[in-house]
């Protein structure tokens, strides 16, 4: 059999997997979609066992910039949407693009192998196997947690926050929480309302971004005004940090030792807060355990019950390692496009300084396009497979990030955004998708 014969193969149907069998869906391409959990929508569904939602969770990036192409977030939703309005608009997403009835729910994924003619078959947990031409692979990256050993020996809990839901787990408790990402800031303030002590260790000192400035969502706040450079607006946008936040030493957090934007960001509003009232307090990193007692780095110490690891995720992908090589960060082409195996693709697994979902789609949108020219054998799809061997474009948009495991690989949004438009400009491919009603209607037999 020729490869055209045989389909896409999209694995996980959270958002990821949800943008791509969308821009699949509107060319008209067949696929097959699997998805180990009983409905759509990934970790943003609290009862997918594995997720690491809490019951406080909220995006980071507001709704106005967040929703996929052609199917925004409503206007009733909060400006930066809890986890269970992300749910439902997942699901409306799926059910208005009818991708829902499409989905092998219920289905996991064993195995990923190459066959010798190019194409890719998949193995369910129950033994069954199918065969495909492409295998596009949107698992998530945040499943397999980062787990940094503590020295000495604790006699406390130890546990990852992968597995925390909610703050009534913190009563009673003296609580120390390590790491200052977003979900780590979100659960130190669950821990300053409801645990009987809490404390955050931070190896080095943060940018802290509010969530609102003047009244408005802060990522809304970036296309006003004239363009500037990123150095001019980290050193403008850095000042006025400093005049909202004030001197973070003073509430016992550490100066930052690298410049606005050089990490990923963590917007919190209410971690500052919490510090200002003295409902938690800010350590530096943890040196050793002794017992009960936690000894921090400056030589201060104190005794805790529970220690939360929000250390992170490696982006672990167990259907298929041996494909995606590094598990901090697959070297994949545009974030997606393995370079060393043809056919296989993974959304998901960018890492950015933005909200994802309008990269996803871009994404899904470029994957879409070149599968699609792919099977028309059209020149342009055989210069894309070129770049993916070759091209390796310098995405940080000036920025110097931290030497860190987390900012291997990545990329600024806005310099992200700016190549992959120019590339599918070039190519002839969208890089949204369109509203139900415009869904294409041409069919596959006349593009094949």
């Amino acid at each position: 059999m020729k490869e055209s014969e045989f389909d896409t193969c999209v694995i996980g149907a959270g958002p990821a997997g949800l943008a791509v069998a969308r821009a699949l869906g509107e060319r008209r391409l067949p696929y097959t979609h699997i998805e180990r959990h009983t409905g759509p929508g990934g970790l943003w569904d609290i009862d997918n066992p594995g997720s690491p939602m809490y019951e406080s969770a909220h995006f980071v990036s507001s709704k106005t910039l967040s929703g996929f192409g052609g199917w925004p977030m409503p206007d009733h939703f909060a400006d930066y949407p809890p986890q269970r309005q992300i749910l439902s608009y997942l699901t409306s997403f799926a059910d208005a693009y009818g991708l829902s009835e499409r989905i092998e729910f219920g289905t996991a994924v064993r195995d990923l192998a190459k066959n010798a003619d190019g194409t890719w078959t998949v193995t369910r947990a129950d033994g069954r196997t199918s065969r495909h031409a492409q295998v596009v692979v949107c698992t998530g990256s945040q499943w397999h947690p980062n787990i940094p050993e503590i020295p000495g020996d604790f006699s406390g809990e130890i546990r990852h926050t992968v597995g925390y839901r909610s703050s009534d787990e913190l009563r009673g408790k003296r609580v120390l929480v390590v790491g200052a990402g977003n979900s780590g800031c979100d659960i130190a303030c669950d821990a300053a309302r409801a645990a009987d002590h809490a404390e955050i260790s931070m190896r080095r000192g943060y940018w802290f971004i509010p969530k609102h400035l003047f009244g408005r969502p802060v990522d809304t706040l970036e296309g006003v005004g004239p363009r500037m450079p990123k150095w001019l607006e980290q050193r403008l946008f850095g000042a006025l940090l400093r005049i909202v936040n004030g001197d973070p030493t003073r509430l016992g957090l550490q100066k930052p030792d690298h410049k606005l934007f050089e990490t990923h960001p963590t917007v919190n509003s209410m971690l500052l807060h919490h510090l200002q009232h003295g409902d938690i307090t800010a350590r530096p990193g943890v040196l050793r355990a002794e017992g009960r007692t936690i000894h921090f780095t400056d030589g201060s110490s104190n005794d805790f019950d529970l220690i939360l690891l929000a250390t992170g995720y490696v982006h672990k992908v167990p259907v298929a390692q041996a494909h995606f090589g590094d598990e901090q960060h697959p070297d994949l082409y545009l974030s997606s496009f393995s370079r060393e195996h043809e056919g296989l693709f993974g959304v998901g697994f960018i890492e950015t300084n933005s909200g994802a979902y309008q990269l996803f789609d871009a994404q899904a949108q470029l994957i879409a396009g070149f599968v699609q020219d792919t099977r028309r054998s059209l020149p342009n799809a055989a210069r894309f497979a070129r770049m993916i061997r070759s091209d390796r474009p310098d995405l940080t948009g000036g920025l110097r990030f931290v030497d860190s495991p987390r900012h291997t690989g990545y990329v600024d949004s806005a310099a992200y955004a700016k190549y992959v438009t120019k590339v599918a400009a070039a190519m002839g491919w969208p890089t949204e998708g369109r509203p139900p009603a415009m869904r294409a209607v041409r069919s596959e037999e006349t593009v094949a």
